[in-house]
């Protein structure tokens, strides 16, 4: 296969994608609107591989990465527009993107609450959530092959001060890192995220990773890298400069008694339908990792039963392990993408009941919250009352998890918070103590 030459298209040069000319000019109002808030960007194989041009607007990738005039509520979006189309100053407009952005929680999850304190600062590039996961943002790495539109990291690429407490980057020195992780034990996993970490040419990631293998960090057991290059830009693991370098960094790891597992972001089979996607895949499996796939369940690209269990099918025909069906978090477009949690609820179990038990290894619907990953593992009648069945995958507290409890059923309610407690409950079990990891 030719080495085929990465270009980006960006709010700047987005008029130079070719099959762009044929969309209404509705929609190129809305690249230039509502990328002034959303951050937009994509490249040349989402543009020629994955998009069905003949029916963009709605087809689902021409969706998943460029922004439509519904991602902003109608006045927003008109404020915008006419602050653009009457010349106003920069900063005038963007100070009304700010306000709108801040509208959007741009901090979902409470994530603020997962970076950890340490010898009297803040590491800011960790978050630590869960007791065996650490999340590393490599600095380098903050950034993608393209921007999903309902991406909940969006303030991680936004450019305004405002934001800057909901962004994450290692900017201390490293072995400060490493400190604080041998005083943590019981963590055994760690997650190089962003962004996307697989944007980071191999020889940096090389010198993140290589400290991982040294003999007093035995602690860690599994290196997770969290990505969507397989479906943005395969070529990063085929034809890239340096595509082989990162397959032999695969095989160190391994090598090095380490489990690798590449948690891979796909929304849709259209991703998984590229000969280079096949090639991409089979070598990152030919050097012993795993590759996990995730995504969110959303409006208007994924929300049919059979286009996930489409999807996970082609996953496992691959050689990879259906991982997670997510709910779209509470933040950024979220009016436009989100799902009642019964519906989605439904997509799962159709999509479930539709693959065999090879398939089964998916986990969802799963809210991550801030109190941890809550499933929705289905509705009950009983006793007397129509309640959601729910539980945890993964808690501040350990102790939540695999805990079953129940929420009155509601079927407008999309996010945990929209729930109340049923059968007569004044609160859930995790609620009391959720106040101390959050106000400690």
């Amino acid at each position: 296969m030719m080495q085929r030459t990465y270009r980006a298209y960006t709010l700047n040069n987005f008029n130079e994608i070719e099959q762009f000319s044929a969309v209404a000019d509705v929609d190129r109002e809305a690249v230039e609107t509502i990328g002034r808030v959303f951050p937009f960007k994509t490249n040349n194989y989402v543009t020629e591989e994955l998009i069905d041009w003949e029916n963009a607007p709605s087809d689902p990738l021409f969706t998943l990465h460029f922004p439509r005039r519904e991602m902003l509520l109608p006045d927003q979006y008109e404020t915008i527009r006419q602050l653009i189309q009457s010349g106003a100053d920069k900063s005038v407009i963007d100070e009304k993107v700010e306000e709108i952005r801040l509208s959007f929680n741009p901090n979902p999850s409470g994530q603020v609450h997962n970076v950890p304190d340490w010898d009297g600062m803040k590491l800011d590039g960790l978050q630590h959530k869960y007791r065996e996961t650490v999340l590393f943002f490599p600095k380098q790495g903050q950034t993608c092959h393209a921007y999903c539109t309902f991406c909940f990291r969006w303030p991680q690429f936004s450019k305004l001060t405002s934001l800057s407490d909901s962004k994450f980057s290692m900017t201390q020195d490293y072995e400060i890192y490493m400190d604080y992780l041998k005083s943590k034990p019981d963590v055994t996993d760690i997650l190089f995220t962003g962004g996307d970490p697989l944007t980071m040419s191999t020889s940096i990631l090389n010198s993140y990773v290589d400290r991982l293998l040294e003999e007093d960090m035995n602690q860690i057991k599994t290196i997770r890298f969290g990505t969507k290059s397989l479906a943005h830009w395969p070529y990063r693991f085929t034809t890239d400069k340096d595509a082989d370098d990162i397959i032999k960094l695969f095989e160190r790891i391994a090598d090095a008694g380490k489990h690798v597992a590449v948690m891979a972001h796909f929304n849709h089979p259209k991703e998984l339908s590229t000969p280079v996607v096949e090639e991409a895949i089979a070598r990152i499996l030919n050097t012993g990792a795993q590759i996990r796939t995730q995504s969110p369940v959303l409006n208007h690209i994924n929300n049919d039963p059979a286009v996930w269990s489409q999807m996970w099918r082609r996953q496992v025909d691959l050689g990879c392990i259906p991982y997670y069906m997510f709910v779209a978090r509470d933040t950024g477009a979220k009016h436009f993408f989100e799902l009642p949690l019964a519906e989605c609820h439904r997509i799962f179990q159709k999509a479930y009941q539709g693959v065999s038990g090879i398939c089964r290894t998916v986990r969802g619907p799963s809210m991550s919250s801030h109190p941890g990953k809550i499933q929705i593992l289905g509705v009950t009648d009983e006793p007397g009352e129509k309640a959601f069945v729910l539980r945890f995958i993964q808690g501040r507290n350990p102790d939540w998890v695999a805990r079953p409890f129940f929420a009155k059923f509601d079927s407008d309610a999309t996010w945990i918070d929209q729930l109340k407690p049923a059968f007569g409950k004044k609160e859930f079990f995790f609620e009391s103590e959720l106040e101390n990891y959050l106000n400690p």
